[in-house]
């Protein structure tokens, strides 16, 4: 077997609506409906489908939890812009710049939160 790349993932959250803002807002994310009114993000060719906490569809993770991710995205934006747009919508990073390895190379990364406690690190390949 041998795989190809990651179409969706699935982000447990307390609120879809306020996820839905957050994630389309902040970080530029298309807000998806789909099937029987459910929600999902979509950003290049990826997509993050989200499961409310009281009432995940089935099937779902043993134990899904909001706040239990943490997520590496690749931003096309410099990171210098990218905080620059957090600073406008009033967004605190976690910590500062730090390299770090990805996928296919060394990455440079700045962290934030989500609503739901999330970790989620912005990237650029450098």
């Amino acid at each position: 077997m041998k795989l190809s790349h990651l179409d969706h993932l699935v982000l447990t959250v307390n609120d879809i609506e306020t996820s839905c803002r957050f994630y389309n807002e902040i970080l530029g994310m298309e807000v998806l409906t789909f099937g029987n009114n459910r929600k999902a993000l979509r950003f290049g060719q990826q997509k993050i489908n989200l499961h409310p906490a009281d009432q995940p569809f089935a099937p779902h993770a043993r134990h899904p939890t909001p706040g239990s991710a943490d997520l590496c995205l690749i931003s096309e934006t410099p990171l210098g812009e990218v905080l620059d747009h957090f600073r406008t919508k009033g967004i605190t990073p976690v910590g500062e710049y730090i390299e770090r390895t990805g996928a296919v190379g060394t990455i440079l990364s700045i962290y934030l939160n989500d609503p739901d406690g999330n970790l989620i690190e912005i990237s650029e390949y450098v």
